[in-house]
C-alpha cells in the first residue's frame, strides 16, 4: 500500500505534455511566477452540462484571473477535433487555454471521472480541490432554478487565499469520462 502511495506521488511530480489546438506541447500544471492556482476544467463538445456551465466558467475566469488564477480547458474526448473544440470555444464563448488529453493522462492524474468537472490546483502543484462546479445538478435531468453551494468558486477562494479546501472533493454531475473511449 505503501509503494503504490509512493508511485502515485512520483508520478504526480512529472512533467506532462497535452496538445493545444495549435498541436504545441503544453504542461497543464506549469504556470507562471506568481500564479496562485491552477483550474483544470474538464469538459466535452457535446455534453448539455458542461455546455449549461458555460457563463458560470465565464464569470469565474472574470472574477479570478487577475488574482494569479490560471484556468485551462481540457477536452478528455478523443472524438473532439480541433475544429470541433474551436467551434465549441467560439460558441460558448469560454476563456481560458484549450488542450486535448487525448489518452487521459491528466484525466487520471486529477481523478476526473465527469464532463464538467474541476481539478484545482495550489501554487505548488498540489490538488486542492476535485469535482462539481456547483450544486445546481443533483443527478442527470434533476436541475436546481439556482444552486446553493458554489464549490469551484469557494475552491479558489481557499486556494488563493492559502486555505484548505473544504469539503476538498464533491462529486460531479455530467457525462462520463470512460464513455468517451468507445
Amino acid at each position: 500500500m505503501l509503494a503504490r502511495a509512493l508511485v502515485v506521488a512520483a508520478l504526480a511530480l512529472l512533467p506532462m505534455q497535452l496538445p493545444d489546438l495549435d498541436g504545441k506541447s503544453v504542461d497543464p500544471f506549469a504556470s507562471a511566477a506568481g500564479t496562485k492556482a491552477t483550474v483544470l476544467l474538464f469538459i466535452s463538445t457535446d455534453c448539455p452540462i458542461s455546455n449549461r456551465y458555460a457563463p458560470d466558467v465565464r464569470r469565474l475566469h472574470d472574477q479570478y484571473a487577475n488574482d494569479g488564477v490560471v484556468f485551462r480547458l481540457i477536452y478528455p474526448n478523443p472524438a473532439d477535433s480541433v475544429d470541433d473544440i474551436r467551434d465549441h470555444l467560439k460558441s460558448f464563448s469560454y476563456p481560458g487555454t484549450a488542450l486535448r488529453d487525448l489518452h487521459h493522462d491528466v484525466v487520471k492524474r486529477a481523478g476526473v471521472t465527469i464532463t464538467p468537472e474541476a481539478a484545482v490546483y495550489d501554487s505548488h502543484g498540489q490538488l486542492a480541490y476535485r469535482g462539481r462546479i456547483d450544486d445546481r445538478y443533483s443527478a442527470v435531468g434533476v436541475e436546481r432554478a439556482t444552486a446553493t453551494r458554489h464549490d469551484l468558486r469557494d475552491a479558489i477562494a481557499a486556494t488563493i487565499a492559502g486555505k484548505p479546501v473544504t469539503p476538498r472533493f464533491t462529486q460531479a454531475v455530467g457525462c462520463y469520462v470512460a464513455d468517451f473511449v468507445r
